[in-house]
């Protein structure tokens, strides 16, 4: 491709004035909604922590289990900053830990090491290292007086242990160990660093300890422990106490009756019995060398949760039990806090707060938990204690719920909740409010009576209803006080309604934790109810692969990708049907297809099988699906007896060497508002408006050559077909469909020419328009047809009426990805593109005349290609910060973006999902069916009133004046 570039031109900006204004001041908040997550936090990197020293206030610090770094203000729970240290689809895991009394914070993931400012998140340093991360570590204790880091990486058949300058980020000393051993932990005494590795087979593990000369990371000693099988997979093995004075490693055997404990730099173990019953163990610790050397074991049963408290004797490294906690029933969370020597264990049950000394098991406070903070069983947490005046001590608890949910307990009282569940979005759908059963059953049961009936019914309906017509009128005042007022308001914020212009609709979210989410979209975003599909048990993540709202029957369907499915009740959450993963087999996707039955969700299996189904339930279009050999099929479904068997029709291949990484499918609402385009000299292109196609993107790993096919899904016709150069495979390339026009985005080379050709690289978008024919008036060789079939050649030229392709490339200063397309209710607004931008954690809407193909090149345009809205074609487009929908917000880690009309024509409702959830409403061609909201109603209003007042008071005057002059004598 040959593409000068320059600037965007002056003209395309004076052309759209206001359509790069995405979204106004006084709109933010009003018509969007945003809710910034960090994800479900895990244990293990969540707590508190002062980011100064010289300050009292603590930060709340974790690493999330989407990758996600943030500190939390504990006053209100509000996000002080936040880092995306991985992409969507993280599986947990990474490591954060403080300094204490230390501005910085040291966090890891997969294989670097970076270092953070804990009060403004900046990045202090980052150290990329080869393999995988298996432990972080910070030094309390060194001979400079600083505090310093130690990582532990796993390497191709080598264990390598690294101590980093804690404010310069370089490595001071490396140890390298080349064994198959699996690395497990590194901790650190006043003396030594220990590594911890599992060595031996699967099933057959033992630990061993490497211990490292802490100044210069030479090897000292090796001691293996024996596990006696106890030590099956690495997840098997605890660890306390990794940086403070007596660091110790854990496990139990495998029926879980006891708890083998050896303190590290020790040769032997020693062994305490656990509670009958016993299904989970955690071992809670301090993690500061001046706290006393105490730790307590959580050990949760069938029937509640017990701990007991152990201290390590300093001198001997003896280990003793000190004293225990009763039995409990109900979701219990222990968290450790300590001060100076000090060490406190906080106890959260459902119904109270209770806080005891490591040294003795007496009671420093009990709180009970007030009613607004038992919805859910507390899973773990983390607390902060603060001894005040005397003997009386105020505890504050942030614990992890049940629900995913994050909220903080302040001697008892609920403090915030932070919808942390709603995080991990992998799928959704919109979903209309459902009407009145009643009112649906009576409609059903008057449809299908004869008319007599039906209409007697109705009136009899009608008369029923007018008991509701005393509230109606005692409304009427609020609903037109609203109006004027240009409030949104007069109903109750709590129910769940359509509204007229139709911006009140349901989403439906599943998160890949297994829960599924009713969210009121016309009440910012505020969730109608929650539930844990645990009717469809999966080991791993839900792995969601389709979700299809039936609007007609008020049902929602999510199927995942082992086969399993759940329906439920769209307003209420309720579920009607599920099915575990058990009774299916595993399926690739499920799309919505039509059948004598209605629209419904069928699965595809792997490699592309589609199984029989019910003659009343058979597809009637064509299927299109995916095999795991880089081909594209299309099936029929051929009926016989009582069952209907996929038969195929069409099979499609990318060329040799390319494999398929995107298939762009048109959405299920795609209204066409004219079937030409006037141009300025009036007459009129006709637009190629075939309804089943679909674009396939393919790439060529070798020769970085990228191909984009329209297919037809009856025939599996190529109707059109480009190739790019110099595209880069390891970036996202993403397309899109909407009405005679599609578009693609990739990473790649273009040619910039000035007094010499260079070869550049950047981010480019490739749109295609298709027409009937390259001439104007011209309908192409289907003339004026009203029908056409994809699978019968036209007589003149002989083939297939292919459509007319007009393209043009353009440079994007920045990645989009999440394509998609504005939809209106009539599709008379004009479109536009919504993509997210990850590297600005924006949602940027493109206006479709930006993107417009037929710009002219090389000149000016004329005076007709003016009128039509065309200006000078410029290649590079710089992505405006005006253009953006979110505003001035932050939005992380955006998966997937969903758009709906509204009743109003000029409305889109949007609603993007990932990491975060945000919704809001865009108007691509202005609200020209809705006022805007700083419309004066009132002086509006007033101007009717005094001209009414006014003819009422001039009435009399007037007809007194005509018949005065009636009797008046003429001259």
């Amino acid at each position: 491709m040959h593409l000068p570039v320059q600037a965007l031109s002056l003209s395309v900006l004076l052309a759209l004035p206001a359509s790069v204004r995405a979204v106004f001041q006084d709109e933010v908040g009003h018509i969007d909604y945003h809710h910034e997550l960090l994800g479900v936090p895990q244990r293990e990197t969540t707590f508190f922590h002062r980011p100064r020293a010289t300050e009292k206030a603590s930060l709340l610090y974790t690493l999330s289990d989407l990758g996600v770094l943030g500190a939390v203000n504990p006053s209100n729970g509000a996000i002080v900053w936040r880092q995306l240290l991985a992409g969507n689809g993280t599986e947990g895991g990474g490591f954060l830990r403080a300094a204490e009394d230390q501005t910085w914070l040291a966090g890891a993931y997969g294989s670097s090491v970076s270092s953070w400012d804990a009060l403004t998140g900046r990045n202090v340093w980052s150290l990329y290292l080869d393999g995988v991360i298996k432990d972080l570590e910070v030094m309390e204790i060194t001979e400079r007086g600083g505090k310093d880091v130690l990582a532990l990486h796993q390497e191709q058949s080598a264990t390598v242990a690294r101590r980093i300058h804690g404010t310069e980020g370089h490595v001071i000393w490396e140890h390298k160990e080349v064994n198959n051993d699996i690395p497990l932990q590194v901790s650190t005494s006043l003396e030594k660093v220990f590594v911890v590795t599992l060595h031996g087979s699967l099933l057959s593990y033992n630990l061993k300890v490497i211990v490292l000369d802490i100044l210069t990371g030479k090897k000292l000693d090796e001691i293996p422990l024996a596990t006696k099988d106890g030590v099956q997979k690495p997840e098997d093995v605890m660890f306390v106490g990794a940086h403070s004075a007596a660091p110790i490693v854990a496990w139990t055997d495998n029926g879980m009756t006891k708890l083998n404990v050896n303190v590290l730099g020790l040769k032997s173990k020693q062994e305490f019995p656990l509670p009958p019953d016993t299904v989970e163990v955690e071992i809670h610790a301090p993690h500061t060398v001046q706290s006393s050397p105490h730790f307590l074991v959580h050990s949760r049963t069938k029937s509640g949760s017990k701990a007991d408290v152990f201290h390590i004797d300093l001198k001997s490294n003896a280990i003793t039990k000190a004293y225990e906690l009763p039995l409990l029933q109900g979701g219990n969370a222990f968290s450790t806090s300590s001060s100076g020597s000090n060490v406190y264990f906080t106890r959260v049950t459902d119904d109270e707060v209770i806080v005891t000394s490591s040294t003795s098991h007496g009671i420093l406070g009990r709180w009970p938990v007030k009613a607004e903070a038992r919805k859910s069983g507390a899973i773990h947490g983390v607390s902060e204690v603060i001894k005040k005046s005397g003997d009386s001590y105020a505890v504050r608890t942030v614990v992890v719920t049940d629900s995913d949910d994050w909220t903080q307990i302040v001697n008892g009282e609920h403090a915030w909740t932070r919808l942390e569940g709603l995080s991990g979005a992998v799928a959704a759908t919109w979903v209309e409010i459902p009407e009145s059963e009643d009112l649906a059953r009576t409609l059903e049961a008057e449809a299908h009576s004869n008319p007599w009936s039906a209409y007697v019914h109705r009136v009899n309906r009608h008369i029923n209803d007018l008991q509701y017509l005393p509230s109606y009128l005692q409304s009427i005042p609020a609903r037109l006080l609203s109006s004027i007022t240009g409030s949104e308001g007069g109903q109750s914020t709590d129910k769940v309604a359509r509204d007229s212009f139709g911006f009140n609709k349901l989403v439906v979210l599943a998160t890949k934790r297994g829960k599924l989410y009713g969210l009121d979209a016309g009440n910012h975003g505020k969730i109608v109810w929650s539930k844990n599909a645990n009717e469809t048990p999966s080991e791993k993540n839900w792995d969601v692969r389709a979700i299809h709202a039936d609007n007609a029957k008020g049902f929602v369907t999510v199927r995942g990708s082992e086969g399993q499915f759940i329906i439920v009740k769209s307003d209420t959450g309720r579920t009607v049907e599920a099915m575990p993963s058990t009774l299916f087999p595993p399926v690739d996707s499920a799309i919505v297809v039509d059948s004598d039955a209605g629209p419904w969700l069928l699965p595809i299996e792997r490699d592309g099988k589609l199984a029989d189904v019910q003659v009343g339930w058979a597809p009637r279009q064509t299927v299109v699906t995916r095999t795991s050999e880089n081909e594209i099929q299309g099936f029929g479904y051929m009926k016989k007896d009582e069952l209907a068997t996929p038969v195929p029709i069409w099979s499609f291949s990318p060329l040799a060497g390319q494999h398929i990484v995107n298939i762009a499918t048109r959405p299920q609402h795609d209204p066409i508002a004219s079937i030409g385009r006037v141009l300025g000299d009036r007459t009129v292109k006709y637009k190629y408006l075939n309804l089943n196609t679909v674009v396939v993107a393919a790439v060529n790993s070798e020769t970085s050559v990228l191909s984009t096919y329209l297919l037809d899904t009856v025939s599996g016709q190529v109707l059109a077909s480009s190739s790019y150069e110099g595209v880069d495979p390891d970036k996202e390339i993403s397309c899109t469909i909407s009405e005679n026009w599609f578009l693609c985005t990739y990473y790649g080379q273009y040619e910039l020419r000035d007094s010499q050709t260079q070869n550049l690289k950047g981010y480019q978008v490739v749109i295609s328009d298709l027409y009937e024919s390259e001439l104007a008036n011209d309908r192409g060789p289907l003339g004026d047809a009203a029908n056409f079939s994809s699978l019968d050649p036209v007589d003149l030229p002989t083939g297939p009426a292919l459509p007319s392709v007009v393209s043009k490339t353009f440079i994007l200063s920045g990645p989009i990805t999440s394509l998609a397309v504005t939809q209106t209710r009539q599709g008379i607004a004009i479109r536009q593109l919504l993509a997210y931008m990850p590297e600005s954690h924006s949602i940027i809407g493109i206006p479709r005349m930006l993107l417009e193909p037929r710009r002219p090149v090389g000149r000016d345009p004329t005076a007709a290609e003016l009128e039509e809205g065309l200006s000078r074609y410029a290649p590079a487009i710089e992505l405006d910060p005006r253009m953006t929908v979110t505003h001035s917000r932050d939005v992380l880690g955006i998966h997937n973006i969903l758009v709906a009309p509204a009743v109003l024509e000029s409305t889109c409702l949007v609603f993007a999902f990932g990491i975060d959830i945000f919704g809001t409403r865009v108007t691509p061609s202005l609200a020209f069916d809705l006022l805007d909201k700083g419309f004066n109603k009132v002086t509006l209003v007033a101007t009717v009133v005094a001209l009414f007042v006014g003819v009422l008071g001039l009435g009399p005057m007037v007809r007194k004046k005509q018949i005065n002059l009636r009797w008046h004598a003429p001259m």
